[in-house]
């Protein structure tokens, strides 16, 4: 690719992140939320939220920045299972292919089901059961753009159903990656969940969580840790929240400068000696805040991930616990179809 084709991707990059900021600044709600919750256990155990760790040797890490696929990870298969909130249960699954030597495309499922639910008239009179659910299916494509840049996009199809009501969306993923191989480190840029509903539940459209990421990944030194630090809901300065106590009923808002900061950013540290094995460990200072309104523990915020590889299969499994009733677990396996 030539210069002025890298610099007009990277000025197409900014153009759109500037305009989601703004159009995010419009204020209201937005639905399908489920698409921040990520299928990569290696992602969970690093907080959630994390667009710049590479590995080529698991394909499931690719769901939060389509610049993070490569031709290395032709013919890669992962699968994925989580236990959430409230019973909910998640499953994904990601395949990806080389595209030549310097591309690459994938595909993805991920299904959220959140269990069953009681329905009811407005007199309390039960009528029955229902279970919502929610589908996400994607299609990714990367290109190298320079000796260390890489260039992605995620077309992603969304659709909801719950209690006899559906709807469905269209969002897109631009990403861009920055690795230097000698310096070990990673930079990424993404600006996500890009679209809209195409069939609305209801009368009024909803927003699709239009969100930009900033990612960077560092060794440390010359050992095996890696340290990442993602900045998120960058579309928005004040992320305001209740803090309550057993003595104050009410509670307190929150909404200073280092509350807003923190919650805006999610640091990991994976510790990796060997190619076949990783333990991680991340912090979410926003999810602990979140769950401020329950009965949060000392553990809640604090993620932690680790996994494995026995012969051609990857193992991996993460582990929160946002408070003291809700321990979410997540569970992976990939393998890569060369080797069989």
């Amino acid at each position: 690719m030539t210069t002025k084709s890298f610099r007009t991707v990277i000025a197409l990059i900014i153009t759109t992140a500037w305009a989601a900021v703004c159009n995010a600044q419009t204020g209201g709600t937005t639905a399908y939320n489920f698409m921040d919750i990520s299928g990569s256990a290696k992602i969970y155990g690093l907080g959630g939220v994390n667009i710049s760790l590479i590995d080529a040797d698991d394909v499931m890490t690719t769901d939060q920045n389509p610049a993070l696929l490569g031709p290395e990870m032709s013919k890669s298969v992962g699968v994925g299972y989580m236990r959430y909130v409230g019973g909910s249960n998640f499953a994904g699954a990601r395949f990806a292919h080389a595209a030549g030597n310097n591309g690459a495309w994938g595909v993805g499922l991920h299904y959220f089901g959140y269990g069953s639910i009681t329905t009811a008239l407005p007199d309390g009179t039960q009528t029955g059961t229902y279970s919502p659910m929610d589908m996400a299916f994607s299609a990714m494509y990367s290109h190298n753009i320079g000796e260390r840049w890489r260039g992605g996009i995620a077309l992603k199809l969304l659709y909801s159903h719950y209690a006899g009501y559906s709807a469905l969306a269209v969002a897109t993923d631009l990403g861009v990656n920055y690795y230097d191989e000698d310096y070990d480190s990673s930079l990424s840029l993404v600006v996500s969940n890009l679209g809209g509903q195409v069939k609305k539940f209801y009368d009024q459209a909803d927003r699709l969580p239009i969100d930009v990421r900033l990612g960077w990944t560092k060794a440390i030194g010359n050992s095996p840790i890696n340290l990442s630090i993602t900045a998120w809901n960058l579309t928005k300065w004040h992320l305001p929240y209740w803090k309550h106590s057993d003595r104050d009923a009410g509670g307190e808002l929150v909404d200073g400068f280092f509350s807003n900061f923190f919650r805006h950013l999610v640091f990991g540290l994976e510790w990796k000696p060997t190619d076949r094995f990783y333990v991680d460990l991340a912090y979410n200072y926003k999810m602990r805040t979140d769950m401020s309104t329950y009965a949060r523990n000392f553990l809640s915020g604090f993620s932690i991930g680790a996994g494995m590889k026995v012969r051609a299969f990857g193992f991996g499994i993460a582990l929160a616990q946002p408070h003291k009733s809700a321990t979410t677990l997540m569970l992976n396996i990939t393998t890569n179809l060369y080797e069989f």
